[in-house]
């Protein structure tokens, strides 16, 4: 079974525009978007309707479920924004000491806002998902 979240060609501006319900929200997605691509090197491009990508990957597992995937994104979602920046493996975990204010979804990092959380923290965390992502999924 493959991934359904897939790049789109919607605008990403519109989309956080439209989509995030407050102007922290707003502000918050432009500075992430500046954040994400320095520390990725890639534009965001839209995946799926709600996800903001940066890079991606293919990811092929043992069960045979494959896919496609940014390799960091977020989105401005209503309760908090969904950062998507966190391989979740244990190995990873310390670098989340010092990130600040969060709570830890499945797949996510969720925060109410980006002052929350130290930045400097984050950009390490951003590097090294993306470090481990090319490395575990080379193309």
């Amino acid at each position: 079974m493959a991934n359904k979240t897939t790049p789109t060609p919607a605008n990403v501006e519109a989309f956080i525009q439209s989509f995030a319900a407050t102007e922290q929200k707003r502000n918050d997605s432009f500075e992430l978007i500046g954040l994400m691509r320095e520390v990725s090197g890639y534009e965001p491009v839209m995946w799926g309707p709600s996800i903001i990508g940066f890079g991606n990957y293919h990811y092929r597992y043992d069960s045979g479920h494959e896919g496609d995937a940014p390799l960091i994104g977020f989105s401005p979602r209503k309760q908090a924004i969904s950062l998507y920046v966190f391989t979740g493996l244990e190995e990873h975990a310390h670098l989340l000491s010092g990130l600040g204010k969060f709570k830890m979804g499945k797949a996510c990092i969720y925060v109410k806002k980006l002052a929350d959380i130290d930045q400097t923290v984050l950009r390490t965390l951003m590097a090294s998902t993306i470090d481990y992502l090319k490395t575990r999924y080379p193309n």
